[in-house]
């Protein structure tokens, strides 16, 4: 379910509108102002108006991003109040929207101890939990940056222990943080071997969400910068290995380009990400 992240301003129904007019299958949002602690007030009648307005939509699924402020792994504890309350808000409203999940980044070091880093924050991500009902948080595989967890599927599957290994735990892979990681999923071949692994280590069970962008950096360069589809350097061909991928069927897999106007990603490349697609189950089912 091809779509991309778009902005909920003037109310969390104009993000089906935006995700309409782009040609949208899914879409991406964040629950709140990505630059500000501030929560947002939502209510039953927004996400009922939200709900309505997706059913009578193509969009056919929404994920919820939490906010980069967040850092779980903090020993700074005023900061993890605040982390904990804005991530139990995303997944609140994603119970009142049926989101398919929060996606999540979940920290950083900051220069502290690695192992109480992730048990600060697999803490914080079960209470998250707890305190909410049912939407899924899917763990972000990170670019590879020192510092920052889950920047392998050994990290990410030792977070989802930490957490309480629960069937709400779940996993998000990104194109682009894959292949600055080091992994090269520019072709079939490699792409499965890549899977494989994340089979065998975290369970692509939990793989709930794929997030669709080109590297603007080369392969193992654990640079977080993302590139417009087709315009970096995994380029047209390796973005259609990559969405062509049978076991990606049936998950939303947003685009989080600059865009060409450096305005998020248009309709043009949400198209051209389906165009893609096409190509690759194509070439797959020679």
């Amino acid at each position: 379910m091809i779509g991309a992240h778009v902005s909920t301003g003037g109310g969390l129904p104009n993000a089906i509108e935006r995700g309409r007019e782009r040609g949208c299958e899914s879409i991406q949002i964040f629950h709140q102002s990505p630059r500000m602690w501030r929560p947002t007030k939502y209510g039953e009648a927004d996400f009922a108006a939200f709900r309505e307005a997706m059913d009578a939509s193509p969009v056919e699924a929404v994920i919820i991003h939490a906010v980069y402020l967040i850092n779980c792994a903090t020993k700074d504890r005023e900061l993890r109040k605040k982390s904990l309350t804005s991530l139990t808000h995303a997944l609140a409203i994603g119970d009142g929207i049926g989101a398919a999940g929060v996606v999540l980044h979940p920290g950083a070091q900051k220069g502290e101890p690695h192992g109480p880093s992730m048990k600060r924050a697999g803490k914080v991500i079960a209470e998250a939990l707890q305190e909410t009902d049912s939407c899924r948080l899917l763990i972000e595989q990170t670019a590879g940056h020192k510092g920052l967890l889950g920047r392998n599927f050994d990290e990410t599957a030792q977070l989802i222990e930490l957490a309480g290994s629960g069937p709400r735990l779940g996993l998000c892979l990104d194109s682009c943080h894959l292949f600055v990681q080091g992994y090269d999923v520019t072709d079939e071949a490699h792409l499965a071997q890549v899977l494989d692994e994340a089979d065998a280590k975290v369970g692509l069970d939990r793989l709930g969400a794929v997030h669709v962008n080109d590297a603007a950096v080369p392969l193992g360069a654990c640079l977080d910068r993302h590139a417009n589809i087709g315009k970096g350097e995994m380029g047209k061909r390796g973005l259609s290995a990559f969405l062509s991928e049978p076991r990606f069927e049936g998950l939303p897999a947003t685009l989080e380009t600059p865009g060409p106007e450096k305005k998020g990603s248009s309709k043009a490349e949400v198209t051209l990400a389906k165009r893609l697609r096409r190509e690759g189950l194509k070439r797959r089912n020679k």
